[in-house]
């Protein structure tokens, strides 16, 4: 049986610093509860960024991912959040997929009391219990009664 895949939407592989620090932590705990992860700067390490036209290539390839891809996890840091993860989010919303939400940055960058982030990045998780679709520590990815733990399972 194979494996459900989920898309690591992040900004952490454009610095090689937080792709050797940073991303090793998700995919190991994402790979912990089974699933096969798809990280897109690994997966589209083979365009050749000297070709005209890349750029263009590198988003239909990721695109296509989401698209593919059985659920997403948006790291979801910064004030705003990277633009790309949130075009990501925004495709796997509207595709219906399963979206997971994680922001450990203390920062707030909402004008709602009831949410940390835009309400928009809400949109794919449910009205009730959103909660458990948000991580805010690398071991809540793991916890046996949140939502990613128990979608994980099938």
């Amino acid at each position: 049986m194979a494996r459900s895949t989920i898309y690591l939407a992040s900004p952490y592989g454009f610095s090689e610093q937080w792709k050797r620090l940073l991303l090793p932590e998700f995919i190991a705990a994402l790979e912990g509860l089974g699933l096969e992860v798809w990280e897109p700067f690994a997966r589209n390490g083979q365009v050749d960024l000297a070709q005209p036209g890349w750029a263009y290539a590198v988003a239909q390839r990721d695109m296509q991912d989401v698209r593919d891809a059985d659920a997403l996890l948006a790291i979801v840091n910064g004030t705003p959040p990277d633009e790309g993860v949130m075009v990501e989010l925004g495709a796997a919303i509207a595709l219906g997929k399963p979206t997971f939400l994680f922001r450990d940055d203390f920062r707030r960058c909402t004008d709602s009391e009831q949410y940390p982030l835009n309400l928009m990045l809400f949109a794919g998780l449910p009205a009730e219990g959103w909660q458990d679709f948000f991580y805010d520590s690398i071991k809540a990815l793991s916890d046996p009664g949140k939502a990613l733990a128990l979608w994980a399972k099938g």
